[in-house]
């Protein structure tokens, strides 16, 4: 399966803070809030959803294209990729735009404040993705927090070009109004989302779960430590428990491990069950280091986890298709 990943190119600055982010906020003065925290820690980081998921399907035997806006000093970062699977043959190179920057505090409890500067990403509507599939045909576009209007385009472009997509909008949910919303997720193969946006989703488009799964092919929700539901029309829902972190290094994106992992899964065509059992166990790996993209993916390890949480049957299943770097 040719999977196209659209989505935000960028740099994560990574920061934490010892305490808690709830001790210094009141409720009754957040129109007024002026906070300074002091980190412990600074680290300089690769990441954007786009980059991060097709990191994660190269590493696990896929050859992603990634599709997105950058500026020209993504020269280095487009070497790491490439090195790792990833084809970087549909980024844009901005002539006036610096690469986008993510800049992040996590607190003790795993809480996050952070912001985001779009730079180059804002010239990624200018992509066509009919071009980019020319010489092989793209069979599942992911749609994931980019530029707004890049977000649209694709999806508008995924739809009348009769291109399977999966419908990732997450931190775009917070922005963006009922009917854009709707538009995002309409006819997705695949809707990503964590919980609490599974709610927003809801909320804003005026959709009912049951409404929604009227327009989507497969639902696919993150509970965190509760694990992974996954729903469709007709169909019982399917419950994915987590693989435990060893220890909880950095939340920052776990949630785009998941989706590299179900998606990796779903070219293998093991099935929603398993494919989302690859995914939370990428998941965890991602938990457990600083920085998205820099775990290391060990064939042997990764089956021994997968085992230990989801069974031998299970692993039987996975261990033909699975390719990494390391033994």
């Amino acid at each position: 399966m040719r999977i196209a990943v659209t989505g935000s190119i960028a740099t994560d600055h990574l920061m934490t803070f010892d305490g808690r982010f709830a001790d210094s906020l009141l409720a009754e003065q957040l129109e007024k809030v002026s906070l300074s925290f002091l980190v412990g820690d600074l680290q300089i980081r690769r990441g954007g959803v786009g980059c991060n998921i097709s990191f994660g399907l190269g590493n696990l035997g896929l050859r992603p294209l990634l599709v997105g806006s950058a500026g020209e000093d993504f020269a280095e970062y487009r070497s790491w990729l490439e090195r790792h699977n990833v084809d970087c043959s549909g980024v844009r190179i901005s002539q006036t735009q610096h690469t986008a920057r993510f800049i992040c505090t996590t607190d003790s409890e795993q809480a996050q404040i952070a912001s985001f500067y779009p730079g180059a990403m804002s010239e990624a509507s200018q992509i066509e993705l009919g071009p980019l599939g020319a010489e092989a045909p793209i069979e599942l576009v992911v749609i994931s927090p980019n530029d707004p209007e890049a977000m649209l385009r694709h999806t508008e472009e995924c739809r009348s070009r009769g291109i399977p997509f999966a419908a990732d909008p997450s931190q775009q949910l917070a922005w963006a109004d009922g009917p854009l919303i709707r538009q995002y997720i309409d006819g997705a193969t695949y809707l990503f989302s964590n919980d609490y946006e599974a709610g927003l989703i809801e909320s804003k488009t005026g959709w009912s779960a049951g409404e929604i799964l009227e327009r989507v092919g497969m639902r696919v929700t993150t509970h965190g430590e509760k694990g992974v539901f996954i729903e469709a029309k007709g169909a019982e829902t399917i419950h994915v428990p987590i693989v435990e972190a060893t220890r909880l290094a950095d939340p920052t994106g776990i949630g785009d491990a998941f989706r590299a992992g179900f998606l990796a899964g779903t070219a293998w065509e093991l099935g929603p069950e398993r494919s989302a059992q690859v995914g939370a166990t990428l998941a965890t790996l991602v938990l457990e280091t600083v920085g998205p993209q820099e775990y290391n993916l060990s064939r042997a390890s990764f089956l021994e986890r997968f085992t230990a949480v989801y069974g031998a049957a299970a692993a039987a299943d996975l261990e033909p298709h699975l390719v990494t770097f390391r033994p």
